[in-house]
């Protein structure tokens, strides 16, 4: 019988108390993620890394003693293993390269939702998974068979699932869509767009645009007078 995976042991850093009490719920949420520590400081993250083991960093780049991208450098070269997902307002360009140039491997803009967290831990957990799948082999795993193998392991977190919004809804707005059909579906585009503040036309359309792309399932809804609503369900493919 296979043992569960451990859970990731995951630090949240972050200054903004209701933020933080929020970005460690979400984690929570998560099915496979466990809250070992919510700090507001690099200094103090540094220190839970010390002494307390971290699989992954849930880190805002704009603490008050120093920038996240210090923290990430300090890190590594103290030696610190854990990943890194930004979780942050800093939309300037050359974070964001610097931030990939410093191992982050996730970047997330505030303000976000439930569903977008999620999201990335998922595609994280993947990754994790895949990587103690390769490596169950014994040393002989320790080394790549190939391009096909690199490809399948990074795909695991850098794979975009987010599809373009509907012409005229906003990305943020698209984004509780999805939230609110994985959360509280399944849903009308009636009940969606009421639940939303969208028009119905609009909360259809996007609807729509998630079940062509294999991401809600459409299915006739009885029990009133006329003819039946549509309902949609979502739907989350496995990933290969």
């Amino acid at each position: 019988m296979t043992a569960a995976p451990e859970p990731v042991r995951t630090l949240v850093v972050e200054d903004e108390p209701l933020a933080a009490q929020a970005h460690a719920q979400f984690v929570r949420r998560v099915p496979g993620f466990e809250v070992v520590g919510v700090v507001g400081t690099g200094e103090e993250a540094l220190h839970t890394l010390a002494r307390t083991r971290v699989d992954l960093v849930l880190l805002d780049m704009n603490l008050p003693d120093m920038h996240g991208l210090a923290v990430c450098r300090a890190m590594r070269a103290a030696g610190y293993r854990a990943d890194v997902v930004a979780v942050t307002s800093a939309r300037d360009l050359e974070v964001v390269q610097s931030a990939v140039s410093a191992g982050v491997v996730q970047y997330l803009l505030k303000p976000f939702v439930f569903a977008s967290l999620r999201d990335r831990l998922e595609r994280y957990a993947a990754y994790r998974a895949e990587l103690a799948r390769e490596a169950d082999g014994g040393p002989r795993s320790a080394t790549v068979s190939g391009q096909d193998q690199v490809d399948r392991l990074l795909g695991q977190l850098h794979s975009v699932d987010a599809h373009p919004a509907p012409k005229g809804l906003a990305a943020e707005s698209a984004e509780r869509v999805i939230a609110a059909l994985r959360d509280d579906g399944p849903l009308t585009a009636t009940e969606l767009g009421r639940h939303l503040g969208l028009s119905r036309v609009a909360a259809r359309r996007y609807l729509e645009r998630l079940a062509e792309r294999g991401l809600a399932r459409r299915a006739p809804r009885y029990g009133g007078p006329g003819r039946p609503e549509i309902e949609y369900t979502w739907h989350q493919p496995p990933r290969s």
